[in-house]
């Protein structure tokens, strides 16, 4: 009997410890008892009862990303191309994650897929190469409701890659190329223009500066004639006044001796004697010699006295 108490209370504990779950961080477990939801266990531990409890699903809250293979869509101007997509999503309710529908990540993916179709057939090649923020906007818009009663949450979703036809990147590389070129050309005509007008303005300043250089010279040039002019005028004056100046004192000093006419012809006398000093070969003799003689014979009295 107390072999069998033994035996029945060594497998109560081991029923009991096999029985006991701990749930780790951002996981949770949902718990059906006798087949029907009962709870969701979050973070801690727990313990179900044995055959009448299950644990249904184990759910991680951590943020997941779908990276899904890239699907072919349709564009408006009926270009076909490859669109890559990644979605980023989080499980909010247990419960409804794992009862409102059979594998979540496999609907997401037809959804996704769906939605894709929808948005790109709407627009035309450009826009659809252009506007990938809007493409994320609305498909995280179509996803995050229809995936609610799901218990997912969708944060964001990205379109990685977009895959034109070979045809189509040809041309689009040829285009770039052809833009490439074209934006090279601009920049080398608007060099050569600022280089033209650098140097025309450069020469314009060089001839204003050579203008005003001459100018300056010009001027300073007939400031100098001018004061030359000037102390020539000066000197030239100067001359004559002095030689007024002396004449006048010579006939000052002829009125003081009294000798006015007698003078004058004493120095004509002088003068005639100069000429005729053996250089000249005719001596011219005024008519009037004999009152010249006179007059120096009263000269020489006068002397005298």
């Amino acid at each position: 009997m107390e072999v069998i108490l033994v035996v029945l209370v060594a497998f109560i504990l081991a029923l009991v410890i096999g029985n006991i779950r701990i749930v780790a961080q951002s996981n949770a477990f949902v718990i059906e008892r006798l087949g029907a939801y009962s709870s969701t266990w979050s973070t801690g531990i727990h313990v179900k009862v044995p055959f009448i409890d299950r644990i249904a699903s184990r759910v991680s809250l951590k943020e997941q990303v779908a990276d899904f293979d890239p699907q072919p869509v349709i564009t408006k101007d009926n270009v076909k191309m490859m669109i890559d997509t990644v979605i980023y999503l989080q499980v909010t309710d247990p419960k409804l994650y794992t009862y409102g529908v059979i594998n979540p990540l496999g609907a997401i993916d037809n959804l996704t897929n769906t939605t894709l179709r929808n948005i790109i057939g709407e627009l035309e090649l450009d826009d659809t190469l252009t506007s990938r923020d809007m493409i994320n906007a609305r498909m995280r818009t179509v996803l995050d409701e229809a995936t609610d009663p799901w218990g997912i949450k969708v944060n964001r979703v990205e379109v990685r890659n977009i895959i034109p036809p070979e045809s189509i990147q040809q041309a689009m590389e040829k285009q770039m190329r052809a833009e490439r070129e074209r934006r090279e050309s601009i920049l080398k005509a608007e060099g050569e223009k600022q280089s033209a007008i650098l140097v025309a303005e450069g020469q314009k300043a060089s001839t204003i500066l050579r203008a005003e250089a001459d100018k300056a010279a010009m001027i300073l040039d007939a400031e100098a004639a001018k004061e030359s002019a000037i102390r020539r005028a000066e000197g030239e004056a100067q001359a004559i006044l002095s030689v007024q100046k002396a004449t006048a004192e010579g006939l000052t000093m002829i009125k003081s001796v009294a000798a006015d006419e007698a003078l004058i012809r004493l120095r004509s006398l002088e003068a005639l004697q100069k000429v005729a000093d053996g250089q000249a070969t005719k001596i011219i003799i005024p008519s009037d010699m004999q009152a010249l003689a006179g007059l120096v014979t009263s000269v020489t009295e006068l002397a005298k006295k």
